[in-house]
């Protein structure tokens, strides 16, 4: 089984990719939707969380997300220390949800910090989606309702795309959904041949 890992920065259809993957069979992996369950749910998890920023971030039982994103996002340091202890638990759980996953060609992680994060890795194979920067920023506004100026700076922090398709090994363009479909499919056929070649 072939581990596929699907970045791009905000904006760039990472989520459309990974929904175009599932549609073709692959199981889909969301780090992010995993992280915050993860970090509601793994008793470890939280004892380490609490630990580090403080046992009133589980005030009440549950994970105070806006406490503990106005003590991260305001300092990097800070921000390297919650993925330090998030990202070895969200990648254990990935690698426990392969192993359910018998029988696939393939298995899709999405995460928009794999490259960031070092997470590459942990999969065979890297896509990066990527998108022209005024497409990425309308996409972003209408999606968020943010000002375009709040976008702006957050592609400004983001790896640019020239650094994700040159660390990549294939780069899908989303801006034509017709095109976008089979070059998904192209992919797709791509991964399932190569898993089989290598399984034989």
């Amino acid at each position: 089984m072939i581990k596929v890992g699907i970045t791009g920065g905000i904006g760039s259809g990472k989520s459309t990719v990974c929904r175009l993957f599932a549609a073709c069979g692959a199981p889909v992996y969301d780090s992010d939707t995993q992280a915050k369950r993860l970090m509601e749910e793994d008793g470890p998890l939280r004892r380490r969380l609490a630990a580090r920023f403080g046992e009133e971030i589980y005030a009440g039982g549950r994970l105070n997300r806006k406490l503990l994103a106005g003590r991260v996002f305001s300092d990097p340091a800070e921000l390297s220390a919650l993925n330090a202890l998030v990202h070895p638990a969200v990648m254990e759980d990935f690698e426990r949800w392969c192993g359910r996953q018998s029988g696939a060609d393939y298995v899709v992680l999405e995460s928009a910090i794999l490259f960031e994060a070092g997470l590459e890795g942990y999969v065979d194979r890297t896509i990066a989606v990527t998108a022209p920067i005024d497409v990425r920023i309308a996409r972003t506004c209408l999606r968020d309702g943010a000002s375009a100026e709040e976008v702006r700076r957050r592609i400004a922090v983001q790896l640019d795309e020239e650094e994700l398709r040159r660390r990549a090994d294939y780069t899908l363009v989303n801006i034509n959904l017709g095109e976008l479909e089979y070059e998904v499919a192209r992919l797709d056929k791509l991964l399932r041949d190569e898993n089989r070649k290598h399984s034989a």
